[in-house]
Protein backbone atom coordinates (compact mmCIF):
# COMPACT_ATOMS: atom_id res chain seq x y z
CA UNK A 1 0.00 0.00 0.00
CA UNK A 2 1.42 3.52 -0.66
CA UNK A 3 0.05 7.17 0.39
CA UNK A 4 -0.02 7.62 -3.82
CA UNK A 5 -2.82 5.51 -4.51
CA UNK A 6 -5.31 7.99 -2.43
CA UNK A 7 -7.05 10.96 -3.95
CA UNK A 8 -8.01 12.73 -1.08
CA UNK A 9 -6.67 12.89 2.80
CA UNK A 10 -9.57 13.37 5.06
CA UNK A 11 -8.12 15.23 8.46
CA UNK A 12 -9.20 15.70 11.84
CA UNK A 13 -8.16 19.34 12.93
CA UNK A 14 -7.81 19.66 16.34
CA UNK A 15 -4.96 17.47 17.78
CA UNK A 16 -3.36 17.11 14.11
CA UNK A 17 -3.26 20.15 12.59
CA UNK A 18 -4.04 22.31 15.31
CA UNK A 19 -2.09 21.60 18.73
CA UNK A 20 -5.16 21.85 20.88
CA UNK A 21 -3.01 20.78 23.74
CA UNK A 22 -1.37 23.52 24.11
CA UNK A 23 -4.14 25.90 23.32
CA UNK A 24 -5.80 24.35 25.71
CA UNK A 25 -3.66 24.32 28.73
CA UNK A 26 -2.69 28.21 28.21
CA UNK A 27 -6.28 28.81 27.44
CA UNK A 28 -7.25 27.42 30.95
CA UNK A 29 -4.56 28.85 33.13
CA UNK A 30 -6.98 31.48 34.53
CA UNK A 31 -9.02 28.18 36.14
CA UNK A 32 -6.15 26.10 36.63
CA UNK A 33 -3.81 29.08 38.47
CA UNK A 34 -6.77 28.63 41.34
CA UNK A 35 -6.70 24.85 41.68
CA UNK A 36 -4.74 23.71 44.99
CA UNK A 37 -2.54 21.25 45.14
CA UNK A 38 -1.52 22.18 41.54
CA UNK A 39 -2.31 19.91 38.26
CA UNK A 40 0.01 18.50 36.01
CA UNK A 41 -0.47 18.84 32.21
CA UNK A 42 -1.90 15.40 31.66
CA UNK A 43 -4.04 15.93 34.48
CA UNK A 44 -5.71 18.89 32.97
CA UNK A 45 -5.97 17.06 29.53
CA UNK A 46 -7.36 13.75 30.71
CA UNK A 47 -9.81 15.80 32.97
CA UNK A 48 -10.67 17.98 29.63
CA UNK A 49 -10.95 15.31 27.14
CA UNK A 50 -13.33 13.37 29.98
CA UNK A 51 -15.58 16.05 30.28
CA UNK A 52 -15.49 16.95 26.41
CA UNK A 53 -16.19 13.39 24.98
CA UNK A 54 -19.23 13.19 27.67
CA UNK A 55 -20.83 16.84 27.15
CA UNK A 56 -20.41 15.73 23.02
CA UNK A 57 -22.53 12.68 23.95
CA UNK A 58 -25.30 14.54 26.09
CA UNK A 59 -25.47 17.76 23.91
CA UNK A 60 -24.64 16.60 20.05
CA UNK A 61 -26.45 19.71 18.69
CA UNK A 62 -24.08 22.28 20.65
CA UNK A 63 -21.80 24.16 19.06
CA UNK A 64 -18.42 23.32 20.27
CA UNK A 65 -17.33 26.69 21.15
CA UNK A 66 -20.48 26.48 23.76
CA UNK A 67 -19.65 23.16 24.53
CA UNK A 68 -16.56 23.77 25.82
CA UNK A 69 -18.23 26.82 27.70
CA UNK A 70 -20.15 23.70 29.70
CA UNK A 71 -16.30 21.79 29.57
CA UNK A 72 -15.03 24.88 31.68
CA UNK A 73 -17.92 24.74 33.78
CA UNK A 74 -17.35 21.18 34.44
CA UNK A 75 -13.37 21.41 34.93
CA UNK A 76 -14.38 24.32 37.48
CA UNK A 77 -16.75 22.52 39.60
CA UNK A 78 -14.83 19.32 39.92
CA UNK A 79 -11.20 21.28 40.96
CA UNK A 80 -13.55 22.94 43.52
CA UNK A 81 -13.00 26.70 42.16
CA UNK A 82 -15.72 29.28 41.87
CA UNK A 83 -15.74 30.76 37.57
CA UNK A 84 -18.44 32.81 36.30
CA UNK A 85 -20.31 31.90 33.35
CA UNK A 86 -18.17 35.33 30.81
CA UNK A 87 -15.31 33.25 32.07
CA UNK A 88 -16.82 29.56 30.87
CA UNK A 89 -17.88 31.61 27.38
CA UNK A 90 -14.40 32.65 27.23
CA UNK A 91 -12.54 29.87 27.28
CA UNK A 92 -15.13 28.64 24.38
CA UNK A 93 -13.90 31.63 22.21
CA UNK A 94 -10.31 30.34 23.02
CA UNK A 95 -10.12 27.96 19.79
CA UNK A 96 -9.20 30.64 17.26
CA UNK A 97 -6.58 31.38 19.38
CA UNK A 98 -5.15 27.78 19.75
CA UNK A 99 -1.76 27.05 17.31
CA UNK A 100 -1.43 25.29 14.60
CA UNK A 101 1.73 22.87 14.81
CA UNK A 102 4.57 23.87 13.39
CA UNK A 103 4.49 21.68 10.21
CA UNK A 104 1.17 21.60 9.45
CA UNK A 105 1.25 24.64 6.97
CA UNK A 106 4.30 23.69 5.02
CA UNK A 107 2.96 19.87 5.01
CA UNK A 108 -0.49 20.75 3.76
CA UNK A 109 0.85 22.76 1.18
CA UNK A 110 3.06 20.45 -0.60
CA UNK A 111 -0.13 17.76 -0.11
CA UNK A 112 -2.36 20.24 -1.72
CA UNK A 113 -1.05 19.62 -5.11
CA UNK A 114 -0.90 15.97 -5.16
CA UNK A 115 -4.95 15.04 -3.23
CA UNK A 116 -8.06 16.82 -2.89
CA UNK A 117 -8.13 17.98 1.45
CA UNK A 118 -11.35 17.59 3.35
CA UNK A 119 -11.86 18.19 6.85
CA UNK A 120 -13.58 15.96 9.37
CA UNK A 121 -14.01 18.15 12.92
CA UNK A 122 -15.54 18.27 16.13
CA UNK A 123 -15.80 22.18 16.04
CA UNK A 124 -18.45 24.56 14.77
CA UNK A 125 -17.89 26.60 11.46
CA UNK A 126 -16.96 30.18 13.20
CA UNK A 127 -14.10 28.56 15.24
CA UNK A 128 -12.66 26.46 12.05
CA UNK A 129 -12.29 29.71 9.94
CA UNK A 130 -10.49 31.34 13.10
CA UNK A 131 -7.95 28.31 12.53
CA UNK A 132 -7.94 28.00 9.23
CA UNK A 133 -5.84 31.18 8.90
CA UNK A 134 -3.44 29.69 10.67
CA UNK A 135 -2.75 27.00 8.54
CA UNK A 136 -2.38 28.71 5.25
CA UNK A 137 -4.38 26.33 2.69
CA UNK A 138 -7.71 25.97 1.08
CA UNK A 139 -9.39 22.80 1.43
CA UNK A 140 -11.68 20.92 -0.90
CA UNK A 141 -14.66 20.51 1.72
CA UNK A 142 -14.95 21.61 5.57
CA UNK A 143 -17.31 19.38 7.51
CA UNK A 144 -17.85 20.23 11.21
CA UNK A 145 -20.04 18.92 13.83
CA UNK A 146 -21.99 21.69 13.01
CA UNK A 147 -23.26 20.73 9.71
CA UNK A 148 -23.56 17.29 11.14
CA UNK A 149 -25.31 17.54 13.96
CA UNK A 150 -22.77 15.19 15.99
CA UNK A 151 -19.54 14.95 17.24
CA UNK A 152 -16.77 12.19 16.62
CA UNK A 153 -16.83 9.04 17.48
CA UNK A 154 -20.24 8.95 16.11
CA UNK A 155 -20.82 6.79 13.05
CA UNK A 156 -23.03 9.50 11.84
CA UNK A 157 -19.81 11.85 11.23
CA UNK A 158 -17.95 9.48 8.99
CA UNK A 159 -21.03 8.19 6.95
CA UNK A 160 -22.07 12.10 6.18
CA UNK A 161 -18.08 12.22 4.87
CA UNK A 162 -18.36 9.51 2.84
CA UNK A 163 -21.84 9.81 1.40
CA UNK A 164 -20.48 14.16 0.95
CA UNK A 165 -17.17 12.68 -0.88
CA UNK A 166 -19.53 10.21 -3.07
CA UNK A 167 -21.06 13.23 -4.57
CA UNK A 168 -17.56 14.44 -5.15
CA UNK A 169 -16.99 11.29 -7.43
CA UNK A 170 -14.92 9.77 -4.75
CA UNK A 171 -15.12 5.81 -3.04
CA UNK A 172 -14.09 4.62 0.17
CA UNK A 173 -11.27 3.59 -1.45
CA UNK A 174 -9.69 6.38 -2.82
CA UNK A 175 -10.02 8.31 0.66
CA UNK A 176 -7.12 8.15 3.78
CA UNK A 177 -8.46 9.49 6.75
CA UNK A 178 -5.20 11.12 8.60
CA UNK A 179 -5.42 12.25 12.70
CA UNK A 180 -4.09 11.74 15.86
CA UNK A 181 -6.68 10.37 18.18
CA UNK A 182 -7.44 6.42 18.23
CA UNK A 183 -10.56 7.11 19.65
CA UNK A 184 -12.18 10.25 17.91
CA UNK A 185 -11.06 9.21 14.40
CA UNK A 186 -9.20 6.03 13.78
CA UNK A 187 -11.98 3.69 16.09
CA UNK A 188 -14.83 4.92 14.17
CA UNK A 189 -12.41 5.12 10.80
CA UNK A 190 -12.19 1.77 11.23
CA UNK A 191 -15.63 1.08 11.61
CA UNK A 192 -16.35 2.48 8.34
CA UNK A 193 -14.06 0.56 6.21
CA UNK A 194 -11.60 3.36 5.57
CA UNK A 195 -7.80 3.41 5.40
CA UNK A 196 -6.39 5.60 7.84
CA UNK A 197 -2.80 6.99 8.60
CA UNK A 198 -1.97 8.02 12.28
CA UNK A 199 -0.39 11.38 12.75
CA UNK A 200 1.25 10.48 16.46
CA UNK A 201 1.95 14.20 17.65
CA UNK A 202 1.65 12.30 21.24
CA UNK A 203 4.74 9.75 20.96
CA UNK A 204 7.09 11.66 22.85
CA UNK A 205 4.63 11.69 25.85
CA UNK A 206 2.20 9.08 27.57
CA UNK A 207 -1.21 8.33 27.67
CA UNK A 208 -3.86 9.35 25.69
CA UNK A 209 -3.77 13.75 26.90
CA UNK A 210 -7.24 15.69 25.46
CA UNK A 211 -8.77 11.92 23.93
CA UNK A 212 -9.94 9.20 25.59
CA UNK A 213 -8.34 6.13 25.60
CA UNK A 214 -9.60 3.75 22.94
CA UNK A 215 -11.64 0.32 24.07
CA UNK A 216 -9.03 -1.41 21.82
CA UNK A 217 -6.04 -0.29 19.46
CA UNK A 218 -7.68 0.35 16.33
CA UNK A 219 -6.11 -0.87 12.95
CA UNK A 220 -4.10 1.91 10.97
CA UNK A 221 -2.08 1.46 7.68
CA UNK A 222 0.24 4.36 7.83
CA UNK A 223 1.84 5.67 11.05
CA UNK A 224 3.93 8.90 10.89
CA UNK A 225 5.20 11.20 14.02
CA UNK A 226 4.30 14.96 12.30
CA UNK A 227 2.57 15.81 9.42
CA UNK A 228 6.04 16.90 7.11
CA UNK A 229 6.97 13.12 8.10
CA UNK A 230 3.91 12.01 6.31
CA UNK A 231 4.61 14.47 3.20
CA UNK A 232 8.03 13.96 2.56
CA UNK A 233 7.30 9.96 2.37
CA UNK A 234 4.59 10.75 -0.92
CA UNK A 235 7.71 12.45 -1.65
CA UNK A 236 10.34 9.69 -1.66
CA UNK A 237 7.10 7.41 -3.10
CA UNK A 238 7.43 9.42 -6.15
CA UNK A 239 11.05 9.79 -6.40
CA UNK A 240 11.45 6.08 -6.56
CA UNK A 241 8.78 6.27 -9.26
Amino acid sequence: MKLSQFKVLTFDCYGTLIDWESGMVEALKPLTSRVTPSLTRNQILEAHGRHEAAQERWTPMRKYRDLLAVVYKRLAEEWGVAASWEECQAYGRSVGNWPAFPDSAEALQYLKKHYKLVILSNVDNESFAASNKKLQVTFDAVLTAEDIGSYKPDDRNFRYMVETLGGMGYGKEQILHTAESLFHDHEPANRAGLTSCWIYRRHADTGFGATMAPGQMPKYQFRFTSLIDMAKAHQAELAQG
